[in-house]
């Protein structure tokens, strides 16, 4: 049904996780790289069921299998959740702020639907989840009250915890397919956002060129 995939994920270190501390959260960022549309994260509650065979990170999965893999993965999870900081956000408070931002969103999420995080699991080696507190501040920073009271959950880093670990390629793939079928849906005037998704390819390069920048681009970043 999903066709042939070289790799396979794990709950293990999930569940090591789980074991020590309680809830386990997966999180994981897409489309950080793009020049127009939204920076995405998704966000799954780790399951102690079996996950799906060959899970994995949703670079490693065609189309068809990431759209067929999306469902399993959202069945898989206690709960998930994608939230988008748009091209906007990103211009005005950077890349960093911008995930940060759509991570707290998805965790706010995850809480409604009555999950609260003792550890987020991120893939990678650099925690952007937290906000930094500035001790010199009498002004409490909004997002580090909106971390507070999603749980201010421990951060764990795990470099290609997308490709080894189940939670956080379920992560993955919720939010590459949310990302891919926004950008494939908004009014196009000819960049190839429906092939392209946003990311610089020569051909979007070249229809900026030409056309100049959108309301969807990242202006703040050297486009061309």
């Amino acid at each position: 049904m999903t066709g042939s995939v070289k790799f396979q994920t794990s709950p293990s270190y999930e569940r090591e996780l789980s074991a020590k501390y309680g809830i386990v959260i997966g999180m994981d960022e897409v489309g950080r790289g793009a020049l127009a549309g939204p920076v995405g994260v998704g966000a799954a509650v780790a399951s102690f069921s079996e996950p799906p065979a060959g899970l994995t990170d949703s670079k490693a999965l065609n189309v068809k299998q990431r759209n067929t893999y999306v469902k399993l993965a959202a069945d898989w999870a206690l709960a998930s959740a994608v939230c988008f900081s748009d091209n906007t956000v990103v211009d005005s408070e950077g890349i960093v702020t911008a995930m940060r931002i759509a991570g707290i969103s998805a965790l706010e999420k995850i809480k409604a639907a009555g999950y609260v995080a003792n550890v987020v699991l991120l893939d990678g080696s650099h925690d952007w989840l937290t906000p930094p507190q500035d001790l010199l501040s009498f002004a409490t920073d909004p997002l580090v009250a909106r971390f507070d009271a999603v749980g201010a959950p421990q951060v764990i880093m795990k470099v290609k915890a997308d490709a080894q670990c189940t939670v956080v390629a379920a992560a993955s793939v919720i939010a590459k397919v949310a990302r891919d079928e926004y950008m494939e849906t908004v009014t196009d005037p000819g960049y190839g956002w429906a092939r392209n998704k946003g990311y610089g390819s020569a051909a979007h390069k070249k229809a900026i060129a030409a056309l100049g920048p959108s309301s969807l681009h990242r202006t703040s970043w050297k486009l061309v």
